[in-house]
């Protein structure tokens, strides 16, 4: 299945510049009802082409991988959920904060059957609920630690990380969590902890994607994004346009039907083809023309947004809309689909 480019897109960088191919934590994110979880599947399946091994990680408690992929829900433990082209594979994850933060304690203060007993008090709940921040270092310092985690002969544990994050609407705050953390801790565990995700989150390591459909208020806020992601210094993946529409009129029909076809014409034309239609089936198709010319118009000028307003414009990749709704599948396809543009990454030294 290939992407449709639509008219007037002006040329752009490529859709997946050599520098993505080296970062190692790949954020995904987007508004909602955009398809990010969708497509931060078929990133991981792309990613991990040509034998990789990528870890898929959900952090909002939604269970939205294991729906994407058709599986069970997935406890909190790293457990394999896919196999890609060429010998690769994508674990998942989903992140429980209660979990992570037991395992925090676990880490840096040794307190084992102590922080279980914080659990069972409901002190977990309380501290999260009392410092914010500290939920947003937890999730994204379990991130990190998969990002930067080595086996025994001391080659990273996995290639890539893909995080399927918040929306965009509280994406840089989730992101930057040194600001968030920079009031409750100035030394310690839970400050080392902020400070390394924040290297890494600024670091060429990382790379942020947004997700956008092709229309008004999808496009308004991923360039909000863009620029909000831009003042805090976060790497800046590609754009992902979800759900291309397919263009099955010329050029000239999309710009001049204006909502008004000529009924005789299309009646005429189908005559002359040996079509004979009922003068309902004529309205009928010809109102799908009108829809679809006028929907085709309204996207060619998102896209003309995407292509102008941020500057320099940002890589870009294309996915079409799937008629028949995801499934395994489909996650397939969009993920041949993101391979075919350049998606891809350089194997680690």
């Amino acid at each position: 299945m290939t992407s449709t480019v639509h008219p007037e897109s002006t040329a752009r960088p490529a859709p997946w510049p050599d520098e993505l191919s080296h970062a190692r934590l790949h954020v995904v994110s987007g508004k909602g009802g955009t398809g990010k979880t969708t497509v931060a599947a078929a990133l991981a399946l792309a990613l991990a082409t040509g034998g990789k091994r990528v870890l898929l990680v959900e952090v909002e408690g939604r269970q939205g991988i294991a729906q994407v992929f058709d599986t069970a829900p997935l406890p909190y433990e790293e457990r394999r959920i896919a196999v890609a082209a060429g010998g690769g594979e994508v674990r998942a994850l989903a992140v429980d904060t209660e979990a992570a933060l037991l395992e925090y304690f676990e880490m840096f203060y040794r307190l084992g059957m102590a922080g279980r007993t914080l659990r069972r008090m409901g002190a977990i709940e309380f501290a999260t609920t009392l410092a914010p921040g500290l939920r947003d270092v937890l999730l994204t310092g379990k991130a990190k630690e998969c990002v930067t985690r080595t086996e025994a002969d001391g080659r990273p544990a996995y290639d890539a990380v893909v995080l399927d994050a918040p929306p965009t609407g509280r994406l840089v705050t989730f992101l930057d969590v040194t600001k968030a953390m920079a009031d409750l801790a100035k030394v310690g565990p839970i400050h080392g902890q902020a400070k390394g995700v924040d290297q890494l989150i600024h670091s060429p390591l990382t790379a942020v994607h947004l997700v956008t459909l092709l229309s008004d208020l999808p496009v308004t806020e991923t360039l909000d994004t863009v620029a909000e992601l831009d003042r805090a210094g976060i790497p800046l993946g590609s754009v992902v346009v979800n759900r291309m529409r397919e263009q099955w009129l010329p050029d000239r029909s999309v710009t001049a039907a204006g909502g008004r076809v000529d009924a005789g014409r299309i009646r005429n034309g189908l005559q002359s083809a040996g079509i004979e239609l009922a003068p309902d089936e004529i309205d009928g198709l010809v109102a799908e023309t009108v829809e679809h010319a006028v929907a085709v118009a309204g996207e060619t000028a998102a896209l003309r947004r995407l292509d102008t307003e941020p500057d320099p414009p940002l890589p870009r990749l294309t996915l079409p809309a799937l008629l028949g709704g995801v499934d395994l599948g489909s996650l397939y396809e969009l993920a041949e689909s993101m391979t075919a543009q350049g998606v891809h990454l350089e194997a680690r030294r």
